[in-house]
């Protein structure tokens, strides 16, 4: 099932600001953004849109970054880090100098 356009500019935004690809540490702090503007729902169909474009073993550390999230397991510091990073990358949905 395709995404709907606001997630699949997220996802593009995503890619945009990640070039390379998301790096391990960031999942976490980039869901718990997301998760501040999306739904549950829609946070989860983000996430399935970036395991499904994975290798297995990087579907598996997004799936588990979205569970923590869940569970809370985040810095403050790591979500501005992130926030700042895609803010740069023009993503409509972080401010670089919030650290909340």
């Amino acid at each position: 099932m395709p995404l709907p356009p606001v997630l699949s500019s997220i996802v593009g935004w995503l890619r945009a600001g990640y070039p390379e690809g998301v790096p391990e540490h960031d999942y976490i702090p980039l869901f718990a953004l997301l998760s501040r503007q999306l739904s549950e729902a829609e946070v989860n169909q983000v996430v399935e849109e970036l395991a499904g474009s994975s290798d297995p073993v990087s579907a598996q550390a997004i799936h588990e970054a979205a569970a923590a999230v869940v569970n809370g397991q985040l810095l403050d510091s790591d979500v501005a880090r992130v926030s700042a990073r895609l803010a740069a990358g023009g993503w409509p949905l972080a401010r670089p100098d919030s650290a909340e």
